[in-house]
């Protein structure tokens, strides 16, 4: 995933920094940062979205840069982005609110309306396309989010705590509709959830005061787990502990 930052420092009305001087470029296919509250993970995604700007360094993608602003429509075009907080307009149909958010990213009203069916198909909600978006469940709700991001045809999708509220039946649909997404978009995801680490994923990224910890495949991470663990969801939290353990526990 060429989404480059560059010494990016960034820090909310002066105070202390989230991220200072951090550089890293994002893997490619599919990527989950894990970190403490307070780690960096929403500012990094929100960064990498263009929804923020450093107070100093750069972000790119390919020959984009979030600081040009003539080049920020092309680079929102590519880049999509579902924050942890996803706003419904009340009132609107699924494929209304799809078709809304593409032409909000430029897309001709006719074309963003049509794209807008085909986005909700990918999410494998194109049954619902006519049902207002308060009467679908919560879990419904966020992948028509998810359909709002790829109306546009991004090549990169940036999301934050996607899976927050999900039952495990719904974080377990939610990863197979990513799982095929992934065959044509790059993914980048926070969550608290370790538990299908190793079947979801291709690369773990771990954050902690603003810096990365650990950055690498999902093998190379679960290496570092206790030998005690035996399970996927054990071996995860463990490896988790090795770079980040706080008062003797993990602190999400």
């Amino acid at each position: 995933m060429p989404i480059s930052m560059s010494e990016c420092s960034f820090s909310y009305r002066r105070r202390r920094p989230v991220l200072r001087d951090l550089s890293y470029t994002l893997p490619p296919g599919r990527t989950v940062l894990l970190g403490p509250n307070g780690a960096g993970k929403s500012t990094l995604l929100g960064l990498c979205a263009s929804a923020l700007r450093p107070d100093s360094g750069s972000v790119t993608y390919g020959d984009l840069s979030t600081g040009r602003r003539r080049a920020l429509p092309a680079f929102r075009r590519r880049v999509a982005w579902m924050p942890q907080q996803v706003e419904q307009v009340q009132g609107l149909t699924a494929r209304d609110q799809v078709a809304y958010s593409g032409w909000l990213k430029g897309m001709p009203r006719r074309e963003a309306w049509r794209e807008a069916l085909q986005a909700l198909d990918r999410v494998e909600l194109a049954d619902r396309a006519d049902d207002k978006v308060q009467e679908l469940s919560g879990g419904q709700q966020r992948r028509v989010a998810v359909a709002q991001a790829l109306v546009h045809d991004a090549e990169v999708l940036l999301l934050d705590e996607p899976t927050a509220g999900m039952d495990p039946r719904q974080r377990q649909v939610f990863h197979q509709i990513l799982a095929d997404l992934s065959k044509e978009v790059h993914i980048a995801l926070s969550t608290h959830d370790t538990s299908d680490i190793a079947n979801s994923y291709d690369s773990v990224v771990v954050l902690s005061d603003g810096q990365v910890r650990f950055s690498g495949t999902v093998v190379d991470f679960l290496s570092h787990a206790s030998a005690t663990a035996t399970s996927d969801e054990q071996r995860a939290t463990s490896a988790y502990q090795a770079f980040i353990e706080i008062d003797g526990a993990i602190s999400w």
